[in-house]
């Protein structure tokens, strides 16, 4: 059985689907989440969320935000996202490493 996946950001929902695994970097370290996961919340760190459905694996870059699971739901809500080319890690936290550059470049 799958769970619900949503990854939003102002301006657009970067992905949306089914999934099987999900793994995220939080403030606290990595999260991996599997179907009937107990409801949580959890700060996310800039970093690398890998969704895998099936065979497919998307992997997004993402500066900070927030992830909440209940009843078979995800959703991370960030400011920036950006999926990566591929399922490379590394090029997925170089993403991740740039939309955190670009925004305190932002602030600054």
């Amino acid at each position: 059985m799958a769970f619900h996946v949503d990854i939003v950001a102002p301006e657009q929902i970067v992905w949306s689907g089914d999934a099987d695994f999900l793994v995220a970097k939080t403030v606290e370290g990595e999260i991996g989440i599997l179907t009937d996961h107990e409801p949580l919340m959890a700060a996310l760190a800039t970093g690398v969320v890998v969704v895998s459905a099936g065979d497919e694996k998307v992997t997004v870059g993402m500066h900070g935000g927030f992830l909440q699971v209940v009843d078979n739901q995800v959703t991370l809500l960030t400011d920036r996202a950006e999926i990566a080319e591929g399922e490379d890690r590394k090029a997925a936290l170089e993403v991740a490493e740039r939309l955190a550059a670009e925004e305190e470049a932002d602030e600054g």
